[in-house]
């Protein structure tokens, strides 16, 4: 009776087990100029917004993680800050994340807007993950809604070039439009083909065979690992930034000081108290940030306060003040304190 030790169905069980492709998960992360469309990417692959976007450049000050759940892998994607030459501590500090973030993942994509020429800035970036050996690159192309199919072309050949001659090889080149593709719903999942985004899905699809083989290592509910005071920081600031237009350079640093459940609320009719303060590095950029009779950060804080909803699924009640850090953007005490 020994050689019977495995039964009928539970053979059957592994065949199918054998038949199926094995579950990969893994890291990646997007890289480029700032304002390549890193951080829109993020939010169009995985359906919500997790990463701050603006039309500014070096929004992004924190590593944060979106991931995609699909029923073949689990993608979890670090957004990294745009790499560029540094003019301040807070400059330097941001590139070396960059470099550490590419030093641990499994996959890099490179973001190239397509409707800029290749420049300096691109091959800087281009030669340090030159240096890169073993992790696969991915050429990813982005904002192709903004041109026509001849300037298009003209970047995919500018870009394959590129890797010849700094000798290496793209594992993919891929044309997406995060943009619309966030406008129809994120980037899809496994279950539904991905119909929400065609071109952002297919790049989810090329990156899933990349990864490592391994179990998911995240829960299926979990979007991102940033601890939600930061996401809630990231929106308020991405919402004074908007605010602001051109009038205010990258001095806007947002910290949660608390965020209470109003006590005495009905079950029914929770109010959550959130207190934070918006930074700013000149007493002459208050009023700025202010607005006549405090009508800008009331906007504000209207604007922020609806994704904060959104993102933690509560209502809200936002206090905000603005402080002055001065110059904290060179002051390594006060880049430690708000978070750098």
């Amino acid at each position: 009776m020994g050689a019977m030790s495995v039964r009928p169905d539970t053979e059957a069980a592994a065949q199918k087990g054998a038949d199926r492709a094995p579950h990969r998960a893994g890291f990646a992360c997007f890289v480029g100029r700032p304002n390549a469309g890193k951080s829109t990417l993020t939010n169009a692959l995985v359906g919500k917004k997790v990463a701050i976007t603006s039309n500014r450049p070096q929004t992004t000050r924190h590593t944060v993680r979106g991931i995609v759940h699909r029923e073949d892998a689990q993608l979890i994607l670090v957004d990294t800050p745009g790499l560029h030459k540094p003019r301040t501590l807070l400059g330097e500090r941001l590139n070396d994340v960059v470099r550490t973030t590419w030093a641990e993942v499994d996959v890099i994509g490179f973001c190239l807007p397509a409707d800029q020429k290749l420049g300096p800035g691109d091959k800087y970036i281009a030669k340090e993950l030159a240096a890169i050996k073993k992790t696969p690159k991915i050429a990813i192309i982005t904002k192709t809604d903004l041109v026509d199919s001849k300037q298009l072309a003209e970047q995919l050949l500018a870009v394959s070039r590129l890797g010849e001659e700094l000798g290496f090889e793209w594992a993919e080149i891929i044309p997406v439009s995060a943009v619309k593709a966030e406008r129809e719903g994120g980037a899809g999942t496994a279950r539904d083909g991905g119909r929400g985004a065609g071109q952002v899905a297919l790049l989810a699809d090329l990156i899933a065979p990349l990864l490592p083989e391994s179990p998911p290592l995240y829960p299926e509910g979990d979007l991102t690992d940033e601890p939600e005071m930061v996401m809630v920081a990231e929106l308020i600031r991405e919402a004074a930034l908007e605010g602001v237009r051109d009038e205010l350079p990258h001095s806007i640093a947002v910290v949660v000081e608390e965020m209470l459940p109003r006590e005495n609320r009905p079950a029914d009719k929770p109010l959550l108290d959130i207190h934070a303060n918006v930074y700013i590095e000149r007493p002459s950029q208050k009023g700025i940030i202010i607005g006549p009779k405090g009508k800008r950060l009331k906007d504000v804080g209207t604007k922020s306060r609806k994704h904060i909803e959104a993102l933690l699924g509560t209502p809200v009640f936002l206090d905000l003040h603005v402080k002055v850090a001065k110059d904290w953007q060179r002051d390594p005490k006060q880049l430690r304190r708000l978070g750098f």
